[in-house]
C-alpha cells in the first residue's frame, strides 16, 4: 500500500480520537453522567489527584495487559503488533481528553435543558469520532481490542460481549464511587441516554453521511 495512503488513514484515525475525546468531555460537562467506557476513569479522577486523561491512560494500559492475557496460547505476530500499537494511541487519546478538559473548563450548563442539549451534542461529536476511528481500519483502541479478543477467546458474539463489558464498567464505577464517597458519582441518566443513542448515531453517520466515498474526497485535499 502507498505510504501516503497509509499516512492519511492514520491521520483520519487520529482525528477520530480527537473527536471521541471531545465528545466524552462534552458529555461529562453536561453533568448528567458520562459514557460507560469512561465511567471508571471519571470516578477515579474525581477521587484522586490524577487528571481524567491520566486515569484514562492507566485504565487503557490495564486493558492492554488484559488483551495479552486473553491471547495467551493463541497469539500471532499480528495480534502482538495490533495490541502494542494501542499504547501510543492511548497516550494520544488521553492527552486529547486533558486538552479538551482544559479548554472547556468554564463550560457549565445553567439548567437541565441545556444539560440535555450539551449531552446530545457530546453524543454526536463522540459518534463522529467513532466513525473516523473505525473507517480507516488501521488500529483499535484498548476497550474495543479487549472486547474483540475476549469474544474471540470465549467464542462469543462481539456485540453481546460489548454489552456485558459496558455493564461491567458501569458497575465497577458505581462500586468505586460508593467506596470513595458513599454516593454514586459520574453515572446518571445521561450515561444511559449516551449508551442507548450513540450506536444509532454511529450507524446513521457511517451509512448515510460519513461514507468511504465522502472521506476519500476529504482526504484527497491532503495531496
Amino acid at each position: 500500500m502507498n505510504i501516503k495512503i497509509i499516512l492519511k488513514k492514520y491521520l483520519v484515525f487520529i482525528i477520530g480520537l480527537y473527536f471521541l475525546a471531545a465528545g466524552i468531555v462534552l458529555i461529562i460537562h453536561s453533568t448528567l453522567g458520562t459514557t460507560p467506557i469512561s465511567s471508571v476513569n471519571y470516578v477515579l479522577s474525581l477521587n484522586s489527584p490524577l487528571s481524567l486523561g491520566t486515569c484514562t491512560f492507566i485504565v487503557n494500559v490495564l486493558l492492554i495487559l488484559g488483551q495479552f492475557w486473553l491471547i495467551r496460547g493463541i497469539q500471532s505476530r499480528q495480534d502482538r503488533i495490533s495490541i502494542l500499537l494501542q499504547i501510543p494511541f492511548s497516550f494520544l487519546f488521553s492527552a486529547f481528553i486533558d486538552f479538551n478538559m482544559a479548554i472547556t473548563e468554564g463550560l457549565q450548563p445553567s439548567n437541565y435543558i441545556m444539560s440535555i442539549g450539551l449531552l446530545l451534542i457530546g453524543c454526536v461529536v463522540q459518534s463522529i469520532g467513532v466513525v473516523l476511528e473505525i473507517k480507516p481500519q488501521v488500529a483499535m483502541m484498548s476497550a474495543e481490542g479487549f472486547v474483540n479478543y475476549a469474544s474471540r477467546r470465549y467464542n462469543k458474539e462481539f456485540g453481546k460481549f460489548k454489552v456485558v463489558f459496558d455493564f461491567t464498567l458501569v458497575t465497577i464505577a458505581i462500586l468505586l464511587s460508593l467506596i470513595f464517597t458513599r454516593r454514586i458519582e459520574g453515572v446518571r441518566e445521561g450515561s444511559l441516554i449516551a449508551a442507548c443513542i450513540t450506536g444509532y448515531i454511529v450507524s446513521f453517520l457511517n451509512n448515510k453521511i460519513m461514507t468511504r466515498k465522502m472521506l476519500s474526497r476529504v482526504t484527497s485535499i491532503l495531496k
